[in-house]
């Protein structure tokens, strides 16, 4: 089901809300958030909801274990084992062509003729954000930075939030713990207004910005071949602010969501189009999923500790798995070290970087984001070493369809994303005036009218 569907803003929300707030009691409450999660999710694929509960029920029973067990072998257990259910459970779906394809191209090296098998396999949409969840709350408890909960459906709450569960943010249950502990006395109206503005805010970015890019940038892409420089730069530029508003706008909507149900969901974009070095870009762009990484991977491996040849090897290590983690693809492991390798130069380059104009290098950090996101995009390495020699190679050919007219939203889009103020900036001091009712309103209805008129498409992150 898509936020931005008219099923799920017309029927889902209104009935999970008004009933949410009909139930008194937190348990009740629990019960309920779960429940509407399954229907959220299954009304994608039902098969898969037992998938999820898996997941759940085994991430749980390791938190009662570590309540329960005290010795070191039993909680290094209770790490392990569950932790390895979940990653295998993710390999098999997300990662088992990937492997089988390496191991018989390795084979065809040696002189092997035959063909590698293609596992049928559908990959269960979300599965990387909830397992992310679970693990996370495997290791928080296994630190003891919170304590496992004993409550069954708060914790089955937590992982099938509706709101933040098929494409994030990353929350950690540690983010929301009290706000769940006390979901039961919650007051309805203390955040109304802020989640409809949150929700609205990234309704904009999603249906009226990036779906309109997507307009442009998709039937580009299709035709990569074809393209000119000019065309080519077109539709990156495009893909650029394309993934930006489509991501950010599912984290806003997901904040305001939370917001309608008394959760505080922490914010997931911080307008990292405006970073001046790739350190910066990365406490700005998918914060949940890159302090996760930081803080389960980057430090764990030893961090900055050790000197800088085992620093360079943690942060190329961590962006490695970083970027598998979007997709079992040679272009996401390509783009995950291009980025671990933004890190290690910028490292080496500090003093001098730094001294730089702030226009500079902010521009210039740009166009290196820009570089990146063409192997994100592309679905192979030929597409993408294509556009990049496009891009650079001055080249005739086709532009986009509607060129003036994507121009035109490349720079709108543009100026927002690196100038403008992103949902937390506008909401830093929010308040809910009498124009507030009438701009909301139009904003819904101008958005409901776009969606009705069929020109939306599902998140881009839905496929990690």
């Amino acid at each position: 089901m898509l936020f931005n569907s008219l099923v799920f803003i017309f029927l889902f929300l209104p009935v999970t809300y008004a009933v949410f707030w009909m139930l008194r009691t937190a348990q009740a409450r629990y019960v309920w958030l779960t429940a509407t999660g399954y229907v959220f999710y299954g009304y994608w694929d039902a098969r898969f909801c037992l998938l999820m509960a898996f997941s759940t029920l085994v991430s749980y029973f390791a938190g009662l274990g570590f309540l329960h067990w005290q010795s070191a072998r039993a909680r290094k257990l209770c790490l392990v084992v569950p932790i390895t259910i979940d990653l295998l459970l993710l390999g098999f779906f997300k990662y088992v062509n990937f492997l089988l394809e390496i191991v018989f191209d390795a084979a065809h090296l040696a002189g092997w003729t035959g063909r590698a098998p293609h596992l049928d396999i559908v990959l269960p949409v979300g599965i990387s954000f909830y397992t992310f969840h679970t693990i996370t709350y495997i290791v928080d408890c296994y630190r003891g930075v919170v304590t496992p909960t004993r409550n069954f459906f708060e914790f089955s709450c937590y992982v099938s939030l509706f709101s933040q569960l098929v494409a994030g943010p990353i929350v950690r249950f540690r983010q929301i713990e009290q706000d769940l502990a006390n979901l039961g006395r919650a007051d309805r109206s203390r955040w109304l207004t802020l989640g409809i503005s949150f929700f609205l805010f990234g309704l904009v970015e999603k249906v009226l910005v990036a779906d309109t890019l997507a307009a442009f940038v998709d039937p580009a892409w299709k035709d990569w071949q074809d393209l000119s420089t000019f065309g080519a730069w077109q539709a990156v530029l495009g893909y650029t602010f394309q993934l930006y508003f489509d991501f950010s706008g599912y984290s806003t909507m997901a904040v305001g969501l939370g917001y309608l149900f008394g959760i505080r969901i922490p914010q997931n974009f911080n307008s990292p189009y405006k970073a001046l070095d790739p350190s910066d870009f990365w406490k700005r762009w998918h914060i949940s999923l890159s302090s996760c990484l930081r803080d389960y991977l980057y430090i764990p491996l030893g961090g900055n500790r050790g000197g800088p040849l085992r620093t360079y090897r943690n942060l190329m290590l961590t962006m490695f798995l970083g970027g598998l983690w979007h997709g079992a693809n040679w272009t996401f492991v390509i783009w995950g070290l291009y980025h671990g390798l933004l890190l290690v130069l910028h490292r080496l380059t500090a003093p001098a970087w730094d001294r730089l104009p702030v226009v500079l290098r902010q521009i210039s950090f740009f166009l290196l984001v820009v570089i990146g996101w063409v192997f994100f995009r592309a679905e192979n390495l030929t597409i993408a070493g294509h556009m990049l020699a496009t891009m650079f190679v001055p080249t005739g050919g086709s532009v986009a369809i509607r060129s003036e007219w994507l121009t035109i939203v490349l720079l709108l889009a543009g100026w927002w994303a690196m100038v403008g103020p992103n949902a937390f900036d506008w909401h830093a001091r929010f308040e809910a005036r009498p124009r507030f009712a009438w701009a909301a309103a139009f904003t819904f209805g101008a958005c409901v009218a776009i969606i009705m008129g069929g020109r939306n498409s599902p998140f881009l992150y839905f496929q990690f």
